[in-house]
């Protein structure tokens, strides 16, 4: 059965999908396209360092082409929600596509291909933008067909994808082509992936007539900005948030800063792998995050989110990062060490399942701009990490690096114990996490709907 939500006046009525097995079937085939699209965008993340410094390029060259790639996609991720809104997630995501197309193919033909470091500097950094417009106007478009009571499973299902495509297949599949076809081949492979996702998603998702055009024409973008921009004084004038998100950008460092110095230290003759046996070993440290995922929320829900996180995440990632260096560094070749290595990594980053939960909770009078401050957390995270990496790799080395992930991770577990969370009771993670998300969609189409009947 569907249902239809009823709307203000001055918005149009938005059909809601039937839901099978947690899933809007309305939007099933854009399920599918997330882990297409996503399996495109994350060919090279494992092993793009290496091969840059393998055509003459330095490490910290490498690393600086994360480290602006993670700004770019930090700015769009703040903003693709409200992008969606005012344009439409199809229009979003097909643009997403679109853009993500034209920067790879400059990115690979102009910059690579050429060895010219200011353009693989510039095509690579605008790529950034691309996949955060895609991925999050298809997460505005699940709010906004899904029923609030099944939104956590639909939003649970997303991130599935998400990880299907962008850890597990493209962490896998570079292992058997580069063997067979090379670096650049696979680099340009992934084009066909990324715009399969696109077509998929734009051809076969159909919006109701009725729910008539997007807003563009009604509100200006820039009075959209300013309301969203509103979220960063949340931070000022609630300690709590401010301190969480400290450790929300801490969570992720070495997810996003690991692939810019691990395949060449995994690779290098100290260690003794080869690329493919890297891809595996990455490819192994995705492969448990479905389940972990959902046994985390499990756990933190019932011994606590920040007790989960201050002991199992950051106290276990400090330990985590440790040993995904130390273990082929004193059993170099031994796959099965260090597979271990990364499944215990895996293992512990997963316990910051109830972070998304935590923002809410902690305003959940403002629960729209706390999602946005969670938000701009993680962006942060994936633009830190390979900055740190970039910057102390030349001085300081790999284990330097690791170091200083691991230092910091213990500098959050510290911070946790300041923040103040009274954690609902009989609440879960997810739900918590899924209901700020939904409400921080209604606000902005609240304020979208205000701002039109002053106009």
């Amino acid at each position: 059965m569907s249902a239809t939500e009823v709307s203000p006046p001055h918005r149009p009525l938005i059909t809601k999908s039937r839901v099978l097995w947690g899933m809007p079937v309305m939007l099933l085939w854009g399920y599918i396209a997330v882990a297409l699209y996503m399996t495109g965008d994350g060919i090279e993340v494992a092993f793009l360092a290496k091969y840059v410094t393998q055509i003459g390029f330095t490490p910290k060259q490498a690393g600086m082409l994360f480290t602006i790639y993670g700004a770019t996609a930090a700015l769009a991720s703040w903003l693709s929600g409200v992008l969606a809104e005012v344009y439409g997630a199809r229009r979003i995501m097909a643009i997403g596509t679109l853009w993500w197309a034209l920067c790879h193919v400059a990115f690979l033909s102009l910059g690579l291909s050429q060895h010219s470091f200011p353009l693989m500097m510039l095509f690579y950094g605008l790529r950034g933008f691309a996949y955060p417009l895609f991925f999050y106007a298809f997460f505005f478009w699940i709010v906004q067909k899904t029923p609030d009571h099944r939104l956590a499973s639909a939003i649970g299902w997303v991130w599935s994808m998400f990880t299907l495509g962008y850890g597990i297949i493209a962490s896998f599949l570079p292992s058997w082509t580069i063997p067979a076809f090379g670096f650049m081949p696979t680099l340009w492979m992934s084009l066909a992936w990324v715009l399969a996702g696109g077509a998929l998603a734009c051809l076969t998702i159909r919006e109701e007539p009725s729910e008539g055009a997007p807003l563009a024409s009604k509100v200006p973008l820039k009075d959209q900005l300013i309301e969203i921009s509103r979220s960063l004084t949340l931070i000022v004038d609630n300690r709590d948030i401010a301190l969480a998100l400290i450790t929300r950008v801490i969570c992720n460092l070495s997810l996003f800063g690991f692939p810019v110095i691990m395949p060449l230290f995994y690779t290098s003759p100290e260690v003794g792998f080869t690329m493919p046996e890297w891809l595996r070993i990455y490819g192994a440290f995705f492969l448990v995050q479905p389940v972990t995922n959902v046994v985390w929320g499990l756990i933190g829900d019932r011994i606590g989110w920040l007790r989960q996180m201050r002991w199992f995440g950051f106290v276990g990632c400090a330990m985590a990062s440790l040993a995904f260096y130390f273990i082929p560094h004193l059993m170099p070749g031994n796959m099965f060490t260090a597979i271990i290595g990364a499944l215990f990594l895996a293992l512990t980053l997963n316990a910051f399942v109830p972070m998304g939960a935590i923002f809410p909770a902690i305003a959940p009078e403002h629960k729209g701009a706390a999602v946005s401050v969670q938000n701009l957390g993680g962006g942060l995270s994936n633009f830190l990490g390979p900055a740190l990496a970039t910057l102390f790799v030349t001085s300081y080395g790999t284990q330097g690096v690791v170091f200083i992930y691991a230092a910091l991770y213990l500098l959050a577990a510290v911070i946790t114990c300041f923040i103040r969370l009274n954690q609902p009771k009989g609440a879960n993670a997810m739900e918590v996490f899924s209901a700020a998300k939904a409400a921080a969609v209604h606000e902005e189409m609240n304020d979208l709907g205000l701002q039109t009947q002053k106009s």
